[in-house]
C-alpha cells in the first residue's frame, strides 16, 4: 500500500478541467455536447509561428536551454515590454517558464511564507487561491458583483490590507469576468498601494492582446511600482499557443533569481523550440493575431445578444478575454421536477445533463452566483448553446 504525502490535501483540482473532463466523457458516449467550459482559443497557431519552429529544429535548436530562457527570446520579451508596455527591464530580470501558470506558481512559492495574507479580488482565476493555499498562505478574498462589473474599488482594497498582507494577485483583463480595470480605478489602486509599501503585486496580463476598447495599463508602469510588481504574461491566449507552454515573468532581480532557483529544481528551462517560435510571435506579422481578436469581439457581442434573451440572468460588460460571466442566482431554488437547484454548481450540472452544454460554476472563481461561458468557439455553437440554455433554464419552476 502506498502512503501519500499530506501536502496533496492542499492541491485542489481545477474546476474548469473537471467540467471539461465530464463533457468529454458524455461526448464519447455519443452525446452532442457543446463545450463552453475551457479557456482556450479555438484557432490554430498562426502559420508564421509554426514555420519558425520548424526552422529552429532545422538549425539544431533542440538542446537544453538555460533555466532563465534563451537570450534571444528574453531579448524579444524585453523589447515587447518596453515598446508595448513602457516597462524597462534588463534581460536578467526576465524568466521564461512552462506557461504563465508556472510563472505564477514560481512567484507565489518564492514570496509567500506560512501565514502570509494574500489579497485576491473575486472573481479570480481558479488557480490563484490553490497556489496560495499550497504555499500555506492565507487567502483574503474581496467580493464584487455584476452590478460593479466585477471590479474591486480602492476602498475595498485598502480595507483588506493588514500588517500581514504580503501580496495582491489580479488579472486584467480578468478571467473569468472579462473585466478590464480602467486607468482611473488603477490610479486609485496605486494611491492605496503607495500608502502600504510592504505589499507586493503579481499582475497577470495573459489576456492583454484580447481587448475590445482601451488597452489595459500595466500597474508596473506607474512611478515607484515596478520594483514591487511581478508582471506575468505568456503566448497561450493572444497567439493561440496553448499547447506550446510558454509563459514569462518580469520583475525585481531578487525575485527572478529566486524563481530561477525554484524552476531549476522543478523543470529546468522551457522548450527551446517553443522559445524560438515565441520570438516570431512577439516580433513577426500580427495580422492573424488581430483577426482572432476581431473574431472574439464579434462572438462576445453575439453571445451577449443571445444571453440577453434569457429571463432572469444578469450580464456584465466584458471588455477583454473571451468569457461571459452572468449572475444566474434568479434560478436558485427553482426545481427540475422533484430536484431543487440550489447553487451554480447544480445549475451547471443540470445544464450539462439536460441541455448538453458544458459550463463552469462561478463558485470555482469566487463568485458563487455566476457561471462562466467561453465564447472561444464558433458562432453556430454560441447560438445553439444559448438556445439550449434558455430552454432548459426557463423550464424550471
Amino acid at each position: 500500500m502506498v502512503t501519500l504525502s499530506s501536502r496533496l490535501n492542499r492541491v485542489i483540482e481545477s474546476q474548469t478541467l473537471a467540467m471539461t473532463k465530464k463533457a468529454r466523457e458524455l461526448k464519447e458516449q455519443g452525446n452532442d455536447v457543446i463545450s463552453l467550459s475551457i479557456g482556450e482559443p479555438d484557432f490554430d497557431t498562426p502559420i508564421n509561428i509554426c514555420n519558425e519552429a520548424t526552422a529552429a529544429m532545422s538549425r539544431g535548436e533542440t538542446h537544453y536551454p538555460p533555466v532563465l530562457g534563451t537570450m534571444a527570446f528574453r531579448q524579444a520579451i524585453q523589447r515587447k515590454l518596453l515598446i508595448e508596455n513602457g516597462l524597462e527591464y534588463s534581460v536578467s530580470q526576465i524568466i521564461v517558464s512552462n506557461g504563465a501558470k508556472q510563472s505564477l506558481f514560481n512567484a507565489i512559492m518564492a514570496l509567500v511564507n506560512v501565514g502570509d495574507e494574500v489579497i485576491i479580488p473575486a472573481p479570480y482565476w481558479v488557480s490563484y487561491p490553490s497556489m496560495v493555499n499550497y504555499a500555506q498562505g492565507k487567502v483574503v478574498e474581496i467580493a464584487s458583483t455584476v452590478e460593479e462589473n466585477y471590479l474591486c474599488s480602492a476602498e475595498k482594497l485598502e480595507s483588506a490590507i493588514t500588517d500581514k498582507t504580503k501580496l495582491i494577485i489580479f488579472s486584467s483583463p480578468c478571467n473569468p469576468s472579462g473585466s478590464v480595470i480602467p486607468k482611473a480605478l488603477l490610479d486609485q489602486w496605486v494611491e492605496v498601494l503607495q500608502r502600504h509599501p510592504h505589499v507586493f503585486v503579481i499582475s497577470d496580463e495573459i489576456y492583454e492582446r484580447i481587448v475590445y476598447n482601451e488597452k489595459p495599463v500595466s500597474i508596473a508602469s506607474y512611478p515607484g511600482m515596478k520594483d514591487r510588481v511581478a508582471v506575468v504574461n505568456g503566448l497561450a491566449k493572444g497567439f493561440a499557443m496553448t499547447g506550446w507552454r510558454i509563459g514569462y515573468l518580469a520583475g525585481p532581480q531578487e525575485l527572478v533569481s529566486a524563481c530561477e532557483r525554484f524552476q531549476g529544481m522543478v523543470s529546468s528551462g522551457a522548450n527551446s523550440i517553443a522559445q524560438a517560435a515565441g520570438i516570431e510571435a512577439l516580433k513577426g506579422d500580427q495580422s492573424q493575431v488581430e483577426m482572432m481578436r476581431i473574431t472574439f469581439e464579434k462572438r462576445r457581442n453575439l453571445m451577449h445578444q443571445e444571453l440577453s434573451k434569457i429571463n432572469g440572468i444578469k450580464l456584465g460588460n466584458p471588455e477583454g478575454a473571451f468569457y461571459h460571466f452572468p449572475d444566474v442566482s434568479y434560478y436558485f431554488g427553482k426545481k427540475d421536477g422533484e430536484t431543487t437547484l440550489n447553487n451554480s454548481d447544480e445549475i451547471c450540472l443540470y445544464l450539462l445533463e439536460r441541455a448538453l452544454v458544458a459550463l463552469v460554476s462561478g463558485a470555482a472563481f469566487g463568485a458563487p452566483n455566476c457561471i462562466r461561458l467561453s465564447y472561444a468557439t464558433s458562432e453556430e455553437n454560441i447560438v445553439e448553446a444559448c438556445s439550449r440554455i434558455k430552454k432548459a433554464l426557463e423550464s424550471l419552476n
